[in-house]
């Protein structure tokens, strides 16, 4: 009989609903590797694919229900057509469900691959400084050789915040939904104690060179001198030589 029909139809795509619904998004899910996260955005799109394709045995079951109760006496019509209904409302739900929480899920996911990539911009920045405090370790050389690297070192060092903000906000976000909470707080501990350290062991090395400018320029300044004096004795001493004098003469110069 055509109702029996009908009414199995409907069944199995109550089923399917429910089925999905407790597979889906009655889970407790728990994502602690980017692995598990990735896997779960996955099925998640599949799950929502395949509730889209559904929408034509949906409509097919409508139509077969209208038209019946078009041919039908009234008594068949109502329980029927509350099932159909009820059909229809539990598989929009579904499909909006659905939708959320992939969009969400795929939101998570993108909020991760965008922390990654400033974690590993700032990074490469640390390494950069890392290299600049071994290069500046044991200079030599005057003064303005010292303040260039100085110079140098404290142009690194005007780094822009942003990143590191950024890196605050996605982690507190993900860590706050309790995603990914145990490998994000790893690194970024092992980001900060690194970035602290850096920043400690550059100011360190910014006043170490201020003292060597102070140092070489207060070299630079007694060597002048000596080279002033021995210019002026060195003057003195030809003029005597010219003049014919005689050391016994001059006893002190002759010292």
């Amino acid at each position: 009989d055509k109702t029996v029909s009908l009414r199995k139809d409907l069944s199995e795509m109550h089923e399917w609903i429910t089925q999905a619904e407790e597979e889906y998004l009655e889970r407790d899910f728990e994502y602690k590797t980017p692995d598990e996260l990735q896997k779960a955005v996955e099925e998640l799109k599949r799950a929502k694919e395949e509730a889209m394709q559904k929408e034509v045995k949906v409509k097919l079951i409508t139509e077969s229900v209208n038209n019946f109760i078009a041919k039908a006496p009234p008594s068949a019509h109502e329980a029927l057509k509350k099932e159909l209904d009820v059909l229809i409302t539990s598989y929009q739900r579904l499909c909006s469900r659905l939708n959320g929480k992939c969009k969400t899920l795929e939101e998570v996911w993108a909020c991760w691959r965008e922390l990654l990539s400033y974690l590993d911009a700032e990074n490469k920045w640390l390494n950069e400084v890392e290299l600049k405090l071994k290069a500046t370790e044991n200079i030599q050389g005057g003064a303005e050789e010292i303040s260039e690297s100085l110079d140098s070192l404290e142009r690194l060092m005007r780094h822009p915040e942003d990143n590191r903000n950024q890196i605050r906000e996605l982690a507190q976000t993900l860590t706050d939904g309790g995603i990914l909470d145990e490998l994000i707080n790893e690194k970024l501990e092992k980001f900060n104690t690194r970035w602290e350290e850096l920043q400690q062991e550059a100011v360190r090395r910014q006043k170490s060179l201020e003292q060597s400018i102070q140092s070489a320029q207060e070299t630079d300044k007694t060597l002048r001198l000596i080279q002033e004096s021995l210019a002026v004795i060195d003057k003195q001493l030809t003029a005597y030589i010219a003049d014919r004098v005689d050391a016994a003469q001059v006893p002190q110069e002759a010292q």
